[in-house]
C-alpha cells in the first residue's frame, strides 16, 4: 500500500478528532471522572484507612450472662458497627436502610442455648431482620454471629454460674430423657466431669473454668506481586473504565465510517488508486492512536492524582495498552462493517459494549458471577484487558504475565479485522 496515502488518511482522521475541542475534552474527562468515582468506592482499606463496617442493631431481650457475652463480643468485632435500639426502632432502622441486619435475641435464649449445647435439646431461635438489598452483608453477619454465640455459650457452660446451673439441671433430667442408654451414660460422664471442673474452679477462686474459645487467631495479609506493593482500587477502576471508553471511542469511529458511507465518501475513496486494505488500515491506525491516547491520559491522571503505579513490567503494561487499543479499533471497524444506519448501529453497539465490559469485570469483580458465567467470560476481550492491566499495576506481576493477555487481545483484533474485510460494504445497498 502507498505509505504516503496511508499517513495522509491517518493525519486527516487525527485532525478531525482534535478539531472538536469539546469532544476531545469529553473523551478524556468522562472516563477519568467515572473511574475516579468507582475507585473511591472499591479502593479497599490502606494502612491509614478505617475499614468499612457493617451497621447492625442487636436487641437483647434475654439479659442472661450468655446473651450479654454475645453482645459484648459483637460490640468488639471490628467488622461491625453495632447499636442497641428497642425492637420497634431496630425494625424501623432496617426498613429505612440505616442498618443492614437487626439481631433479635429472644427471652430465655441463654438457658435454652446452654441446654441445647449439652444435650442436643430444642435449639432456641435468633431472629435476623435484614435489608433485602444487602444479602451479602446478611451472610457475613450470620457467620460472625455464629462464632460469637459458640464462644459465649461454650465459655459459660464450662465455667460460668449460669452454666453450672444448666449442667446440674441437665444431670437431674438425664434419666428421664429419651436418649439411648449408652448415650445417656456417656453424656452423664461428660457432664459430671464438667461439674467437677466447675467446682474446682469455684474453690480456687478462678471465677470460672477455662471455657471454650475460638481455637485460632487470624492474621490478614493482602497478597500482591511484591512486599511493597499495595492494592490500589483506583488502578482497577481506571483499567475497567479505560477499556469501556476505548470501546466507546471505537463506536464513534464506526459512526464516522457509516456516515461517510451514507454520504458516498467511501465510494469516492474507492475511485482513487487506493486499495481497500489501505483505507481500512488507515482508519484502524488512527482509531488505535486515539484509543491509546484515551487510555494513557486516564492512567496518567490516576498516577498523578491517586498514586497509581505500574508495580509490574512497564514493557508489559505498554504491550497490553497497545493491544487493547488495536482490539478496540478493529472492533470499531467491525461495527461499521456490520452496521447499516448510524443511529440504529449506535444503540446496538453501545448495548454490546456495556455487556462486554460488565462481563469483563470492569464494573464489579467477576468472582461474584455464577460459576457458569465466569467460564463464559474467557471469550470476552474486556476481561483479558482488565486482568492484564491489573497484573501490571497493583498486582505487580512480571512481563510473563502480560504475554497471554497481549496475545489474546491481538487475536481478537485479527478476528475482528478479518471479519471487517469480509463484511465491509463500500456503498449503500
Amino acid at each position: 500500500m502507498g505509505l504516503t496515502a496511508f499517513l495522509a488518511l491517518v493525519r486527516k482522521d487525527l485532525q478531525l478528532f482534535f478539531s472538536d475541542r469539546r469532544s476531545v475534552i469529553l473523551t478524556f474527562a468522562v472516563p477519568i471522572a467515572i473511574a475516579s468515582f468507582f475507585g473511591s468506592i472499591f479502593r479497599g482499606s490502606g494502612d491509614n484507612d478505617e475499614p468499612a463496617k457493617i451497621p447492625i442493631a442487636i436487641v437483647d431481650r434475654d439479659g442472661s450472662a450468655i446473651s450479654k457475652a454475645i453482645v459484648s463480643g459483637i460490640h468488639a468485632d471490628k467488622s461491625l458497627a453495632t447499636s442497641m435500639p428497642a425492637l420497634d426502632e431496630a425494625r424501623a432502622a432496617v426498613q429505612r436502610g440505616d442498618v443492614a441486619v437487626a439481631v433479635i435475641v429472644p427471652p430465655g435464649f441463654g438457658d435454652a442455648a446452654g441446654r441445647a449445647f449439652l444435650s442436643q435439646g430444642d435449639k432456641p431461635q435468633v431472629d435476623l431482620l435484614f435489608d433485602p438489598s444487602r444479602g451479602a452483608e446478611l451472610a457475613m453477619v450470620r457467620g460472625v454471629l455464629t462464632g460469637h454465640v459458640m464462644e459465649a455459650v461454650g465459655k459459660e457452660v464450662f465455667g460460668g454460674a449460669q452454666g453450672r446451673a444448666i449442667v446440674d439441671e441437665t444431670l437431674r433430667q438425664l434419666d428421664s430423657s429419651a436418649l439411648p442408654a449408652g448415650t445417656r451414660d456417656t453424656l452423664r460422664s461428660l457432664l459430671q466431669s464438667v461439674q467437677q471442673l466447675n467446682q474446682q474452679s469455684a474453690q480456687t477462686g478462678g471465677g470460672g473454668g477455662p471455657g471454650i474459645a475460638v481455637p485460632f487467631r487470624v492474621k490478614e495479609d493482602a497478597v500482591t506481586g511484591g512486599a511493597n506493593t499495595q492494592y490500589n482500587g483506583y488502578a482497577h477502576s481506571f483499567a475497567g473504565m479505560g477499556i469501556q471508553f476505548l470501546l466507546f471511542a471505537a463506536i464513534e469511529l464506526a459512526m464516522g465510517i457509516l456516515i461517510e458511507r451514507q454520504l458516498g465518501i467511501w465510494k469516492r475513496f474507492r475511485s482513487a488508486p487506493l486499495s481497500r486494505f489501505t483505507l481500512l488500515a488507515a482508519r484502524g491506525a488512527s482509531g488505535t492512536i486515539i484509543t491509546l491516547l484515551t487510555l494513557l491520559v486516564s492512567f496518567a491522571f490516576a498516577m498523578v492524582v491517586f498514586g497509581v503505579k505500574i508495580h509490574g513490567s512497564v514493557i508489559g503494561f505498554a504491550a497490553i495498552a497497545v493491544a487493547c487499543s488495536i482490539m478496540a479499533a478493529t472492533f470499531g471497524l467491525l461495527v461499521a462493517a456490520l452496521g447499516k444506519t448510524a443511529a440504529a448501529t449506535r444503540r446496538v453497539a453501545t448495548f454490546a459494549v456495556l455487556i462486554m465490559v460488565m462481563l469483563g469485570g470492569a464494573w464489579v469483580p467477576s468472582f461474584i458471577f455464577p460459576a457458569w458465567l465466569q467460564r463464559i467470560t474467557v471469550v470476552i476481550p474486556a476481561r483479558w484487558a482488565v486482568d492484564g492491566l491489573d497484573a501490571m499495576t497493583w498486582r505487580g506481576l512480571g512481563l510473563d504475565a502480560a504475554i497471554m493477555p497481549t496475545v489474546v487481545l491481538l487475536g481478537f483484533a485479527v478476528l475482528f479485522g478479518v471479519l471487517t474485510v469480509i463484511k465491509f460494504r463500500w456503498q449503500e445497498a
